[in-house]
C-alpha cells in the first residue's frame, strides 16, 4: 500500500485557482470605491460608538444570482439612501454564499451559471465585478462570510459582515471575524440561543492564529490583531421572533452580562417575520417605536428586499426567470421597500439625534 492508496480518496479533481494578487491586480480598485467603502466603514464604526446617531440598514436581495437585476435595485436604492440619509445609512446587502441546511444552489460564487458546473474561479471573478460596480454607485456595501478563503478575494470592497446563525458558534468564523476589515454582526442560532453569538462577539474581539492564505494564494499562518467591532444580530429562532420588547432587554442583559456594548442589530427577515416578506415592515415599524420610546440599544436592522415581492425556484430553462425576484428567501418588493424606509425615516429623524 502507498500513501496514494491514503489520502484524496474522495477527491475527483485539484483545479487551479487564482491567487487573490492576481484577481486583484486585473479587478483593481479605484480611488472612487475606495472611498465609498472606507465612508462606509467609518459610518457604521461611528453608529457603533454613538458618534453617529442614524440607524443602520442593511437592505437588498436575500442573493445576488442576476448582476444586471443586482445593478438595477442598487441605481435606485443609492437614489433612495441621499433621500433619507439624515436618518437612515443604508448599506446595500450583497450575499454571494448561501449556507444550506442540506442542498440547494449555493450561490454565486460557487455556481455563478446557476447549472450545477462550480466555476468557483469565475464566480468570484465575476462578484468582484459587481462589488465594483456597487462601489462606483455610491454605496457601502454587506455580505456574509460563509467561506474563510473568501475575505481575501473580496474583503476590500466589503463595508459590513455577517456572521449567520450556522457559523456564528463556528471556531474557524471566529477566527476569520477577528482578522476582518469591517464590523461584524453576529446572529444568534438558529433555536434562538444568544450565547453562540456573545461569545463569538468576545472571541473575535481577541487575536488568533490560524491556518489561511496570503495574496499569493500560498498556504499561510495568519496572526490576526482582534476586532473590537464585533455586535450582536437578533434574526428569531425556532420559528418565533426575538425582536419584542422583552427579547431585546434580555438580548441586553446578555450583552451586559458577558462585558459587551449593547449594540443591536434586528433582522426584520428569517423567523423575525416568519419568512413571510409582507411582514417585515411591521418589524420594522416596533422597531422604531422601541427607539421612539427610549429603547437605545437598537442600532441597526436588516431588510430581505428585491425589486420583485417574493422568490421563484430557479428553473431548468434559466430565460424563464423572472426578473428581479430572489430565487432563494422571499424578498419585499422595492415599492413597499421605498414606503417602509421613508415612513421609518419620518418616525425617527427628530428622536435619533436625540438618543
Amino acid at each position: 500500500m502507498t500513501h496514494q492508496d491514503l489520502e484524496n480518496l474522495n477527491i475527483e479533481a485539484f483545479d487551479r485557482m487564482p491567487s487573490p494578487g492576481e484577481i486583484h491586480a486585473a479587478l483593481p480598485v479605484s480611488d472612487e470605491v475606495a472611498a465609498t467603502v472606507a465612508t462606509g466603514r467609518r459610518d457604521l464604526s461611528r453608529i457603533l460608538s454613538r458618534q453617529d446617531p442614524r440607524l443602520m440598514v442593511v437592505v437588498g436581495p436575500c442573493s445576488i444570482h442576476d448582476p444586471v437585476a443586482g445593478l438595477d435595485y442598487a441605481r435606485r436604492l443609492k437614489t433612495l439612501a441621499d433621500e433619507v440619509s439624515d436618518t437612515l445609512l443604508l448599506v446595500m446587502r450583497v450575499y454571494f454564499e448561501k449556507p444550506r441546511t442540506a442542498v440547494g444552489w449555493k450561490g454565486f460564487i460557487n455556481d455563478p451559471r446557476m447549472d450545477d458546473s462550480f466555476h468557483i474561479e469565475e464566480g468570484v471573478r465575476r462578484s468582484r465585478e459587481f462589488l465594483l460596480r456597487i462601489g462606483e454607485i455610491g454605496l457601502p456595501a454587506a455580505t456574509e462570510a460563509l467561506d474563510p478563503i473568501t475575505p481575501q478575494y473580496l474583503g476590500d470592497l466589503i463595508a459590513w459582515t455577517a456572521i449567520g446563525a450556522r457559523t456564528s458558534e463556528s471556531q474557524t468564523h471566529r477566527e476569520m471575524s477577528s482578522g476582518l476589515s469591517t464590523p461584524v454582526g453576529f446572529k444568534n442560532a438558529t433555536d434562538g440561543d444568544l450565547s453562540a453569538a456573545t461569545n463569538g462577539i468576545l472571541s473575535a474581539s481577541h487575536p488568533h492564529s490560524f491556518l489561511g492564505i496570503n495574496d499569493q494564494g500560498l498556504a499561510a499562518i495568519v496572526r490576526t490583531r482582534g476586532n473590537a467591532q464585533g455586535h450582536l444580530v437578533l434574526r428569531g429562532g425556532s420559528g418565533r421572533p426575538n425582536y419584542d420588547t422583552v427579547s431585546i432587554s434580555l438580548a441586553e442583559a446578555a450583552l451586559r452580562k458577558a462585558g459587551l456594548p449593547e449594540n443591536i442589530v434586528v433582522d426584520c427577515s428569517h423567523a423575525n417575520s416568519l419568512k413571510n416578506p409582507k411582514l417585515q415592515p411591521l418589524v420594522l415599524q416596533d422597531c422604531a417605536h422601541q427607539i421612539l420610546r427610549g429603547n437605545r440599544s437598537i442600532i441597526g436592522v436588516m431588510v430581505e428586499s428585491f425589486i420583485e415581492e417574493g422568490n421563484q425556484p430557479i428553473p431548468s430553462d434559466l430565460s424563464t426567470l423572472k426578473y428581479g425576484c430572489s430565487v432563494t428567501d422571499a424578498c419585499l418588493g422595492w415599492d413597499d421597500t421605498v414606503s417602509m424606509l421613508r415612513a421609518t425615516r419620518a418616525l425617527l429623524k427628530d428622536i435619533l439625534p436625540m438618543r
